[in-house]
């Protein structure tokens, strides 16, 4: 029965600051606690199972456009259950203070600061030593080849990558918390899992994801859609300016939304920001500098903590969230 009511909005708020502060000071779970572990284990297996061989890939292909789509809905269908399953023991079995403490550690796996600011900041340090080391340490946050970048171009993958999963890691699964509860914020972070797993044109290790990818890279293009756009508006808080000129420069990336919140960084900051080949943002701007690394880490800081201050206010403001 959807319903608020301020015991609930307590709980929920409670909840949320409890995770970000869980985040703040301890990171993430183990691997083997993690959720979202879990679900790239069952994407993994499906995906290496199901998606066929690259030499095997067809120009069209409806059906296995169909098993991806039913694949995925069977692992939305499990992420949004099980989190229902624990919402509801939460607001039926325990008294607030327990349930606020309950959901907010249930919560906390589902979105990441702490762990992408850190890898930011250490791309930057690792530049620090060499060149290499840069690129090995720019490897861990991006899918890219980057064993040619230069310099410049390790810190614009870099910079791009803390702006875009500020979004897809934070502020998207506290998005749809706020409107669906825990629910919500599990089944974001499973399509976005399958996204990032399941969303590529063409070939990837092998197998073709073209088709067997396409609902899972649409459906995370739907979820994401309103949350990139909040970020937009969180960093400029943060920065306490608009970015001028936004709207062209975030159009300019092949996705509909994570040119947005790159778009908004590259701006905010004055810097160039592009994937060679395919876009280039804010293309007069100058080179990243070490400064600029840091300057996107407090910005994303900031805008993380006005995240926390509005969706508190937006779960007081919100009737018909949904607890079972």
């Amino acid at each position: 029965m959807p319903y608020l009511n301020p015991e609930h909005a307590i709980v929920a708020t409670a909840a949320l600051w409890l995770a970000l502060a869980i985040d703040h000071w301890l990171g993430e779970p183990p691997a083997r606690l993690h959720p979202v572990v879990w679900m790239g284990r069952y994407l993994g297996w499906v995906g290496s199972s199901v998606a066929p061989h690259a030499y095997r890939a067809k120009p069209v292909d409806l059906p296995m456009f169909f098993i991806g789509a039913l694949t995925w809905c069977v692992g939305a269908a499990a992420a949004w259950g099980v989190a229902m399953a624990m919402q509801a023991f939460i607001a039926l079995s325990l008294p607030a203070w327990a349930g606020a403490l309950l959901l907010g550690l249930l919560l906390k796996p589902l979105f990441a600061w702490r762990m992408l600011r850190d890898e930011v900041l250490a791309v930057e340090a690792a530049l620090s030593v060499s060149i290499d080391a840069g690129r090995k340490q720019l490897a861990r946050l991006v899918s890219r080849d980057v064993s040619r970048l230069s310099e410049r171009e390790v810190r614009e993958s870099a910079i791009e990558s803390l702006a875009e999963n500020l979004n897809d890691s934070l502020v998207a699964p506290v998005f749809w918390f706020v409107l669906l509860g825990l629910p919500g914020a599990a089944l974001y972070r499973f399509a976005n899992t399958a996204d990032a797993m399941w969303g590529y044109r063409g070939e990837r290790n092998g197998r073709d994801w073209t088709w067997f990818g396409k609902w899972a890279a649409r459906a995370d293009d739907l979820f994401s859609w309103i949350p990139a756009r909040i970020t937009v508006g969180l960093l400029a808080l943060a920065a306490w300016r608009w970015p001028t000129g936004l709207s062209g420069e975030a159009r300019r990336t092949p996705s509909p939304n994570s040119g947005w919140p790159m778009a908004t960084m590259a701006l905010l900051l004055g810097v160039r920001l592009a994937k060679p080949g395919v876009y280039a943002l804010n293309a007069e701007g100058r080179a990243p500098s070490a400064a600029d690394m840091q300057r996107t880490a407090q910005l994303g800081g900031r805008a993380a903590a006005a995240l926390g201050v509005f969706a508190s206010l937006a779960i007081a403001a919100t009737t018909g969230w949904r607890w079972v």
